[in-house]
Parts: structure tokens; C-alpha cells; sequence
């Protein structure tokens, strides 16, 4: 299945997001492996999580709602995240979309992890979405804002 999933990555349905932060790479990679870090950090400002399964290995899923205020009423969104593949300290690959397992929007996401000489970590974030016309979609809805509001937010969990 990911063999097919390079095979077809395509420019016009990828959207990148990098972000140099100040730690090494492994107390990055640590942010993503723990369900408790995960909630405190991950989304756009705004929102919460709220999880309702989190087994955060290769072959495993997270299970949670984003929750926000909006025009005085909560609302909630479900997400899933099934990890395909993890490899130590370098690479996590996800895919990605709401509850719904077949979901036809669902999108694949690389996470990379790369050590600079000073100890800093550059994460790459690629996000390959099914069709050239969803990735316009969410980047229309801000999926390039709100993504760059979670790795700061990543970045200020790790400050703290």
C-alpha cells in the first residue's frame, strides 16, 4: 500500500509545512509518541483535543475530537489518525481524516525528523491529499495556517 502511495505523490496535491525547533530530535519525536503530549499540543489555536483512543505505534490509531468555540456554541471535530509506519527518532506516516475509515477524503502524512549539527530538529510535515481539487479545498479553508499554528504550538509545548 505505501509502495502505491509514492508511486502517485503528485506536486499539485501536496501541501509541505517545515518548522526548525530548538530541541533535538529526539525530545521532538518523544511530543508525538505520547497521547498526553499529543492533546496538550497538537491543532490549531483555539482548539482542544479530546481523546478517545490514542495507541500511538506502527499499525496503531488516534481517535480524538478537536473542540472549539464558535459563535458561542461548541462544536466538535472527529479525526482519526491510523500510523502506518514509525521508524525511531526520523519518520512517522499517517493516514488521516475523520472517524470514518474509508472516508474518501482521508489524506496521507509524513512526519520527518532531521538533526541539524547544532542539536536543532528541521520537521518536514508533507500532507498528499486524494485529488488536486480536495488539497485546494483545505488550503482554501486555512490547512496551511492552522498547520503552521500546531508546530508553533509544538514549539511553545517543548519550550515549556
Amino acid at each position: 500500500m505505501m509502495e502505491k502511495l509514492f508511486e502517485t505523490w503528485s506536486l499539485d496535491r501536496e501541501i509541505v509545512l517545515v518548522k526548525v525547533l530548538k530541541h533535538p530530535r529526539h525530545k521532538v519525536f518523544a511530543a508525538w509518541m505520547d497521547p498526553e503530549a499529543l492533546a496538550q499540543w497538537y491543532g490549531p489555536v483555539g482548539l482542544s483535543i479530546e481523546n478517545h483512543h490514542a495507541d500511538i505505534r506502527e499499525g496503531g490509531e488516534w481517535r480524538f475530537d478537536m473542540v472549539g468555540m464558535f459563535e458561542g456554541h461548541e462544536q466538535r471535530f472527529p479525526n482519526l489518525m491510523r500510523f502506518l509506519k514509525i521508524v525511531s527518532n526520523e519518520l512517522i506516516v499517517v493516514d488521516y481524516g475523520t472517524p470514518d475509515p474509508n472516508d474518501p477524503e482521508r489524506f496521507y502524512m509524513t512526519i520527518s525528523f532531521d538533526e541539524q549539527t547544532d542539536g536543532k530538529t528541521v520537521l518536514t510535515m508533507r500532507q498528499l491529499h486524494p485529488s488536486r481539487e480536495r488539497r485546494q479545498v483545505v488550503v482554501g479553508f486555512g490547512a496551511v495556517e492552522y498547520g503552521l499554528q500546531t508546530l508553533d504550538g509544538l514549539g511553545a509545548w517543548l519550550d515549556g
